[in-house]
């Protein structure tokens, strides 16, 4: 769990260096600030899909171990 709390505080951070709310980032990425309040705490279970498309909207991009 320690790898999605990660994800969730380096959403948060790219975020807040961004200026944005997560009202602001839920309407970028069609979902609700509940979810994104999820994902950055690493609470709840929001689809992979989301998590990407939040990650995404603040500049950030998920890889695999392969790349």
């Amino acid at each position: 769990m320690e790898d999605v709390a990660a994800i969730g505080a380096g959403i948060r951070r790219a975020r807040k260096d961004a200026g944005i709310t997560q009202r602001t980032l839920a309407d970028l990425t069609g979902t609700s600030p509940r979810t994104i309040h999820a994902i950055e705490t690493g609470t709840g279970n929001p689809s992979l899909a989301t998590v990407v498309a939040a990650a995404n909207a603040v500049g950030l991009h998920l890889r695999t171990a392969d790349d």
